[in-house]
């Protein structure tokens, strides 16, 4: 039977170029669902722990506070001496001690009262405490104008954490205000998933480090996603140019399989030199080639030893729109880390969006917040101060690294629009965040 009657003849993707692009989400999804999480963990004490994602819950290994304490500085008695305590007739109860102490050991006896500040223990025998604004040091005597009910101003035990409370499952990424609490019950040390690892790997004969000569250019993505990586969580290895060769582009591959995820630059669309998809086929799989996203729709996807493979485009621009797009969704996969949405601003558009249907844009934005588009363009409305506006970069086009670098974020169009008319409100992704 003639090969070209089978259905088993490979498509050729130089040929076909990207007729059929497949829909972002479920490029996305293809990937994760091929890619695994891995279990590997280490002991670290606090300050290392910062943005790490637990293996073991913990829980509390004492209460928090240990101990009743004062919640005002004031004045400790039992508050059954104070009833029926006011400004036109005070109680007077006697002073026992004068002087605040931290931990406290005299008693409050009936008809006493003990000098305490905030956070000092309550002593034996006290129930209340009177704030210091309440009551007036007379001789040796108080004078208190405000009666307090048992357990006023008292902090009691477990009020913050209760012995044995659960504080945090399994997956939770640590914040600084999880490490203080951690801190104030006892934890000084938490098992925590490894920081999964990446390699870097920009690709392109034409790609130089420094001094362009004519047909040269600087080599940029690599940089930018090796810092995208550490910035979500992930350790980046940045390696050298490998020019666009079939073995060399395989030995750099195979090298990084050790690594949790590779990621390449350029190279991944159907050009004479765009060898990359044919090298991850042929060593594993692409699960995806092609992508219905603007820009950067040359994206190639694949697992190799089950090993992800991003291969994003050469253009800067497209790298980082599919940078976000799938290799942090697969990094924070692998990693046991939240994928946690971008911060967003609603702002009126202050030009027309064009998009292409069945195609997700993604346009840059500046967003300014006194009613005038970006361009200085009056937006007009009595309250337009008050809205933020989103003006769209002059320079769109996927190369053009500076409408990235200095935009404040992106407007998403998605599949269904032809784009957003001036005027209508959209939601702005401040993509460039840190978690």
């Amino acid at each position: 039977m003639d090969s070209a009657d089978t259905d088993e003849t490979p498509p050729d993707r130089r040929s076909a170029g990207f007729k059929d692009r497949t829909r972002v989400a479920d490029a996305r999804r293809r990937l994760l669902d091929a890619a695994t999480p891995h279990e590997r963990t280490e002991r670290l004490s606090l300050v290392p722990a910062d943005g790490r994602a637990l293996a073991e819950p913990v829980s509390s290994p004492r209460a928090v506070p240990n101990y009743d304490r004062a919640a005002m500085d004031g004045w400790a008695v039992r508050a059954r001496d104070t009833f029926g305590a006011s400004d036109r007739s005070p109680g007077i109860l006697r002073v026992a001690d004068a002087e605040p102490h931290s931990v406290p050991e005299t008693p409050v006896d009936p008809e006493t009262a003990v000098r305490v500040h905030t956070g000092s223990k309550l002593p034996e025998g006290a129930d209340a405490v009177v704030m210091i604004e309440h009551a007036e040091h007379v001789g040796d005597d108080l004078e208190v104008f405000d009666a307090v009910t048992d357990g006023e101003n008292v902090a009691p035990v477990g009020e913050d954490v209760a012995d044995g409370q659960e504080l945090f499952e399994p997956g939770h990424r640590l914040r600084p205000s999880d490490l203080g609490l951690l801190k104030s019950v006892g934890v000084d040390r938490v098992t925590a998933y490894e920081r999964p690892t990446v390699g870097v790997i920009p690709t392109g004969e034409e790609l130089v480090q420094e001094d362009p000569q004519p047909g040269e250019v600087i080599e940029t993505n690599g940089l930018t996603v090796s810092r995208l990586v550490d910035r979500w969580g992930g350790v980046p290895t940045y390696r050298n140019v490998v020019t666009d060769d079939e073995s060399a582009l395989r030995a750099a591959i195979q090298r990084d399989l050790t690594k949790d995820i590779v990621v390449t630059t350029g190279g991944s669309s159907v050009g004479a030199r765009d060898l990359l998809p044919e090298v991850v086929d042929d060593l594993g799989e692409v699960l995806v080639h092609g992508v219905a996203l603007k820009p950067g729709h040359p994206v190639a996807l694949g697992i190799v030893e089950d090993t992800p493979i991003v291969m994003l485009p050469g253009y800067p621009v497209a790298a980082i729109v599919n940078a976000v797009q799938f290799l942090r969704p697969v990094l924070k996969y692998v990693g046991h880390l939240p994928d946690d949405p971008p911060p967003t601003t609603e702002a009126e558009l202050a030009r027309k969006i064009p998009s292409e249907p069945g195609v997700r844009t993604f346009a840059r934005v500046k967003v300014d917040d006194d009613g005038r588009g970006n361009d200085g363009d009056d937006l007009g409305g009595d309250d337009a101060s008050s809205v933020p506006t989103a003006t769209p970069t002059r320079a769109s086009g996927s190369g053009v690294l500076s409408s990235v670098a200095l935009a404040d974020g992106w407007v998403v169009v998605p599949e269904g629009r032809e784009g957003f008319d001036v005027g209508e409100t959209v939601t702005v992704e401040h993509w460039e965040w840190s978690a």
